[in-house]
C-alpha cells in the first residue's frame, strides 16, 4: 500500500477528487492533508473523509526556509512514497523539492510549457489562443518547469469568459490528476535524469495528451 501526502491552500477541489477516486484504492491511501491556510475548506473535505487533516501557518515562521524545514518534518512523519501538490500555492525551497525529488507531483492549469505561474487563463484569452488546458507534472526547481506527465486540452469558445473557462479546466483537472497518481502508485511512472517516463517509455515534453 502506497502512502500519499497530499498538501493544499484552499478549497480542495482536486483533493475531493482524489479522495472519490477508488480506482486505485487497493494500490494507495491518502494518509495526510497539510495545508498551510489553516482555515481552508480543503482540511474540511479531509476530516469528512476520516483523513488526518493538518495545517501549518506560514506566520508562525521567520522565512521560507524554516517554513519549509518544518513541513518537511511534518509530512516525513507519515513516511510517504508520494507528495501530491492540489492547489498549494506556495514556491518551493530548493531543498524541499530535492528532498521529494521524483515523488512529488503538481497539476498546473495551462498547456505547459506555456503561461507558469498566475493568471493562465486570463492569459489564454487575451493572446487569443484557440486551446488551453491543464498539464500534471513531476516538480523540480524550476517553477512549473518540471517534465510534463499528462496534459488534457479544450478548446476555447468565443463565449468563454475567464470564469467558465477556470471551471472547464477544472473539470479536466479532476479527471487526469487521479490518473496520474494511479500510475505512479502501481509503479507506472517514473521521472529519471529530468524525464517522465511511462510504462518506461519516455514521454514527450507535452507529456502524454488526453483528446477533449
Amino acid at each position: 500500500m502506497k502512502k500519499v501526502v497530499v498538501l493544499i491552500s484552499g478549497s480542495g477541489s482536486n483533493l475531493q477528487s482524489l479522495i472519490d477516486t477508488t480506482s486505485y484504492a487497493s494500490q494507495a491511501q491518502i494518509v495526510a492533508v497539510i495545508s498551510n491556510q489553516p482555515e481552508a475548506y480543503g482540511l474540511v473535505r479531509a476530516q469528512q473523509a476520516g483523513i488526518p487533516a493538518l495545517s501549518l501557518s506560514t506566520k508562525l515562521f521567520a522565512n521560507r526556509d524554516e517554513y519549509d524545514a518544518a513541513l518537511m518534518t511534518m509530512i516525513d512523519e507519515y513516511q510517504p512514497d508520494l507528495v501530491v501538490l492540489a492547489g498549494f500555492m506556495r514556491i518551493l525551497t530548493p531543498n524541499f523539492v530535492k528532498h521529494y525529488e521524483g515523488k512529488m507531483l503538481n497539476i498546473h492549469p495551462s498547456l505547459l510549457p506555456k503561461y507558469p505561474g498566475l493568471h493562465t487563463h486570463r492569459k489564454a484569452l487575451e493572446n487569443g489562443d484557440q486551446e488551453h488546458g491543464t498539464s500534471v507534472h513531476f516538480v523540480t526547481e524550476e517553477l512549473d518547469g518540471g517534465p510534463v506527465i499528462l496534459q488534457a486540452r479544450i478548446p476555447i469558445l468565443a463565449e468563454d469568459t475567464e470564469e467558465n473557462l477556470i471551471e472547464r479546466v477544472k473539470e479536466q483537472e479532476h479527471h487526469i490528476y487521479p490518473k496520474v497518481v494511479q500510475w505512479f502508485v502501481t509503479g507506472r511512472l517514473t521521472m529519471k535524469d529530468n524525464h517522465a517516463y511511462l510504462d518506461g517509455t519516455l514521454l514527450s515534453p507535452q507529456g502524454f495528451i488526453k483528446a477533449p
